[in-house]
C-alpha cells in the first residue's frame, strides 16, 4: 500500500528509532508518497520512496495513506526526489534537486519567534546575492530555483518538477515511474508555476490573498512564507516568483500611511536580492508587453 507525508515534512531515518543512534537519511516533503514494506514496531515502519531504492523508517503519526481507487493526477503529479549530494551553493548540478546541504537550517515551527528567527536564517544562508547556483547566465535567470529552495526548507511545498503525459498515463494505471530529466519529468518554470498556484496549491496549504499588505500582515504575525507570482504576456519569455519574508529589526517593507506598497521580498532575477522592497517598487504591476507581467497573484503558507 501507499502511503504519503501528513506533515510538513518526515524524517526518514536509518534505524526505528529517535535516539541518538539512529541517523536522519533524508527529509520527506509534505505529501510525497513511498510504499510500506513492513510495520517494523508500533510507532516505527519501514518505507521506501517511490521511484527510488530509498529505504528507512518514518514515524507512523506523520504519514497518512493513499487510497489509490480515488488517487487523482493531484496525488500523483509530485515527482519523487532526494536531497542531491551533488548540487551546492557553488555550482548548477542538479538544481532540479533539493540541496543535500546540513549546514542550511530547516524552518523550526515551533513558535512564530522560531519561525522568524530561522526563515533569516534561512536567507542568510542561501545567500542569494552572492551563491553561483542562483546566479543568472547567457541562458537563463533563476527566480524559480531559489523559490524552490527556499520553500524546501521552510517546509512550504512548490514544485521544481512535473510528470510528462507519459509518466502521468502510467502512474494513473499504478506503475512506478523512475525520475528521468526531460524524459518523464520536467521543469516548472515561473509562468507554470503561476498556473500551478492558481490550479493547485490549495491542495497543499496555500491560500490566495487579496493585497500585498495583508500578505506582509500574514506572513509578519505568523512567521509564515509569502508568494508573489506573476506571469507575462509573452509566454516564452520567464515570468517570475519571489518570496515575500517577516520583517526584522533592518529590513522592512515599505508603507504609506502605515499601509504596506512593497513587501519585503528575497529573490533571484537579472539581480539578486537577499532582501529587497522599495528598490524594485511594484513591478509586478509592470504592463509593459514586452517586459512586463499580464497579471500576478499573492498567495500566503502557515
Amino acid at each position: 500500500m501507499k502511503y504519503r507525508v501528513a506533515t510538513s515534512s518526515a524524517n526518514l531515518r536509518d534505524l526505528p528509532s529517535a535516539n541518538d543512534n539512529s541517523t536522519i537519511l533524508a527529509q520527506i516533503p509534505f505529501r510525497l508518497a513511498f510504499k510500506l514494506v513492513d510495520k517494523t514496531t508500533a510507532d516505527w515502519w519501514k518505507v521506501r520512496l517511490l521511484n527510488t531504492d530509498i529505504e528507512g523508517f518514518v514515524h507512523y503519526n506523520e504519514i497518512e495513506p493513499i487510497h489509490e481507487t480515488s488517487q487523482k493526477v493531484a496525488d500523483i503529479e509530485i515527482p519523487n526526489f532526494e536531497a542531491s549530494s551533488k548540487g551546492t551553493l557553488e555550482n548548477k548540478v542538479d538544481t532540479y534537486k533539493p540541496l543535500g546541504n546540513p549546514t542550511i537550517p530547516f524552518r523550526d515551527l515551533t513558535s512564530v519567534t522560531s519561525k522568524k528567527t530561522t526563515i533569516n536564517a534561512i536567507i542568510e544562508k542561501l545567500n542569494v546575492e552572492k551563491s553561483f547556483r542562483f546566479q543568472k547566465d547567457e541562458v537563463d535567470t533563476y527566480c524559480n530555483i531559489y523559490t524552490f529552495d527556499f520553500c524546501f526548507f521552510a517546509k512550504v511545498y512548490i514544485p521544481r518538477l512535473r510528470w510528462t503525459d507519459k509518466a502521468i498515463a502510467l502512474l494513473e494505471k499504478g506503475n512506478e515511474v523512475p525520475l528521468v530529466f526531460d524524459d518523464t519529468v520536467r521543469p516548472f518554470y515561473s509562468n507554470y508555476i503561476y498556473d500551478w498556484f492558481e490550479q493547485s496549491s490549495g491542495i497543499f496549504g496555500w491560500e490566495k490573498i487579496d493585497d500585498v499588505d495583508e500578505l506582509q500582515t500574514k506572513v509578519n504575525e505568523n512567521g509564515g512564507v509569502g508568494i508573489i507570482a506573476a506571469k507575462r504576456f509573452i509566454l516564452n519569455k520567464s515570468g517570475h516568483v519571489v518570496v515575500v519574508v517577516p520583517e526584522t529589526e533592518t529590513q522592512k517593507a515599505f508603507r504609506v500611511n502605515g499601509k504596506v506598497l512593497y513587501p519585503l521580498q528575497s529573490q533571484a532575477g537579472m539581480n539578486n536580492y537577499n532582501y529587497f522592497s522599495k528598490i524594485r517598487g511594484a513591478w509586478w504591476n509592470n504592463k509593459d508587453p514586452e517586459k512586463g507581467y499580464s497579471s500576478a497573484i499573492f498567495f500566503y503558507h502557515d
